[in-house]
């Protein structure tokens, strides 16, 4: 899983409204080069689109989101989920994933959260709600604190700000809608899901240039 996140960059955060429309997207987003993709439990769909995605868009690394429960952990396991994300702690959560030997990624919001979170040794923590908990400065300065640990921030991260959280060296990856578009997914518009993709490989590519550029300066 961390492989996937310190390739890719970005998990691309959606829920379906069925399962074929899971398929469509995340077929896109496999051709653009963001496999990452992580289904929310915000709707009776979610077990069917992790399994119809799992059977049918091989290339996708598929996760589920918002998971809140065991029941709901079970059932996204079940589905064939590769890792389940929470908006906050939920130790039952990450006992199931700890079960199925897959990958567990808390919602932390506070140094307090970030401390139980280590005690439980889980390191890759989603900072939610990222921009309404102070953004990139917050994340900069908890990041001294705890050196051991690697964060996504998710909630209101988009194509404006998202270059300034992936500069922050403590940050792995990012989630979000912005790979695919509410209305580009409820319209089926591969174009406007494309140009996204194309958008956010473009704040990549500059993250990169970035970087070489600075290697090169004693």
């Amino acid at each position: 899983m961390q492989d996937f996140l310190v390739t890719s960059r970005v998990v691309a955060v959606f829920a379906p409204p069925a399962p074929d429309d899971a398929v469509w997207a995340a077929a896109v987003l496999v051709e653009e080069g963001f496999p990452l993709v992580e289904i929310t439990f915000r709707n009776e769909a979610a077990r069917d689109n992790i399994a119809a995605l799992v059977q049918d868009v091989p290339g996708a690394v598929v996760g589920a989101g918002t998971v809140l429960t065991r029941e709901q952990a079970l059932e996204a396991c079940a589905a064939g989920a590769r890792f389940l994300v929470s908006p906050g702690l939920a130790p039952e959560v990450g006992l199931v994933a700890d079960q199925e030997g897959i990958p567990y990624i808390p919602g932390v919001f506070t140094p307090s959260e970030i401390q139980v979170a280590l005690e439980r040794r889980w390191r890759t923590l989603k900072f939610f709600p990222a921009e309404a908990g102070g953004g990139p400065g917050f994340i900069q300065a908890l990041a001294p604190v705890y050196p051991g640990v690697s964060f996504i921030p998710t909630g209101g991260v988009g194509i404006g700000n998202l270059g300034a959280y992936l500069r922050l060296p403590s940050v792995v990856a990012c989630g979000g809608s912005f790979l695919v578009p509410s209305r580009a997914l409820r319209e089926r518009d591969e174009a406007a899901l494309r140009e996204a993709a194309s958008r956010v490989r473009d704040i990549l590519a500059c993250l990169d240039g970035d970087a070489s550029g600075g290697s090169g300066h004693g």
